[in-house]
């Protein structure tokens, strides 16, 4: 099992920056990590991932301006967020897939003027 805490969250405004950290419990090594986000009223939506050999993908909306990064030897991922907009708002998770998916808690991202 591993458990996920994510931090880094809160208010900024459009065009600022943002960098999540999602802290694993153990080895996330093998895993693939990934960025979820959920808005209010809306479905949870994938934002990034990156395999454990450091390849990344990215959707459309968040191309260009999201990163992921990971580092192994401190069981940690991030998700550099730039030139942030409005509907980047949202509640942003850190998911964990090896065979079982985990989930942290989440950290809140508002971007507004």
């Amino acid at each position: 099992q591993v458990q996920l805490v994510e931090s880094g969250g809160g208010l900024v405004q459009p065009g600022g920056s943002l960098r999540l950290s999602c802290t694993a419990s153990r080895s996330i090594r093998t895993y693939r990590m990934a960025w979820y986000r959920q808005a209010p009223g809306k479905q949870r939506e994938w934002v990034a991932q990156i395999f454990s050999g450091g390849s990344t993908n990215y959707p459309d909306p968040v191309m260009g301006r999201f990163t992921i990064s990971r580092d192994n030897a401190k069981n940690m991922v991030y998700l550099q967020m730039n030139n942030l907009k409005p509907e980047d708002t949202a509640v942003y998770y850190c998911q964990a897939r090896g065979g079982l998916d985990y989930w942290g808690q989440g950290t809140q991202v508002t971007v507004s003027s």
